[in-house]
């Protein structure tokens, strides 16, 4: 059967993506690759990566929802698959600490019509995202070691693949599986300390909902319980403060960071 494009409304990308109960906070959880891709050398597999998302979509007027969540996206050892805190940097042979991905919020707006490939019994959304913008860390010398650049670029690309009755089965506030498919073309991590060093970094994950908190991965459950338990629900609200990044987290937090601590850091 071949794909059609259809033009969704924006309740349908709010039943995958999220739920149309305000009530409730929906999980997502990813599970990948990071590697290196440098010109004129063999790919290397750095990292394994976890991650998880909890979000919830909040109705503000007919078809439009304010979407906030917070995620967190851990680091782990290639073969153990073990929490990294500390990592050697295969270039320089510097010991730095890991300063995981620990983004509270990241919001939006859902709100108008969402193209996707409609297959039968299943639907795929399909999203190329192509964020640019002005460094952060830019032009501060204390970061010249870490992130240079003048702008922030990378690719991100995403698919989530439902089951098409669930969409227009009006008895469902979300959707009863989805399939994630995430790829990231991206600038080395600023707590990798590889300052103008030539290269990208390259993500390959997979992932889906999952039915609540009891079903993470015990990693993130045993995370969230004893360091950061507000990653246990969504905000109530969407909030009114910037997106978190890693380049404002590293910003945030880098006299922990050149202390040696444990991220992410502890929030209640």
């Amino acid at each position: 059967m071949v794909a059609q494009t259809r033009e969704l409304d924006a309740q349908d990308w709010v039943k995958t993506r999220s739920s149309l109960d305000a009530s409730e906070s929906t999980f997502l959880v990813w599970k990948g690759k990071i590697y290196a891709f440098i010109p004129g050398e063999k790919r290397k597999l750095l990292f394994k990566i976890l991650g998880m998302s909890v979000s919830r979509c909040i109705p503000i007027e007919p078809g439009v929802w304010d979407f906030t969540s917070r995620e967190l996206n851990y680091y782990l050892d290639p073969e153990t698959e073990e929490k990294l805190n500390k990592w050697e940097n295969l270039w320089t042979g510097e010991i730095l600490p890991v300063m995981h991905v620990a983004n509270n919020p990241v919001q939006g707006t859902f709100k108008g019509k969402f193209p996707a490939q409609v297959e039968g019994e299943r639907t795929t959304f399909v999203f190329d995202i192509f964020p640019t913008y002005p460094n952060p860390l830019a032009g501060n010398p204390k970061f010249a070691e870490y992130s240079p650049q003048e702008v922030y670029q990378a690719a991100e690309l995403f698919k989530l693949t439902v089951p098409t009755e669930d969409l227009s089965n009006s008895t469902l506030n979300s959707v009863s599986e989805v399939k994630l498919s995430w790829d990231r073309i991206g600038q080395w991590l600023p707590w990798m300390k590889m300052g103008d060093r030539p290269g990208q970094l390259i993500y390959s994950a997979i992932g889906g909902k999952v039915n609540g908190f009891s079903e993470l991965p015990q990693l993130f459950q045993d995370e969230i319980n004893n360091r950061v338990p507000i990653y246990k629900e969504a905000p109530q609200s969407a909030l009114d403060v910037e997106d978190m990044t890693s380049w404002l987290y590293f910003q945030e937090h880098f006299d922990a960071y050149l202390a040696g601590e444990v991220f992410p850091k502890p929030a209640a």
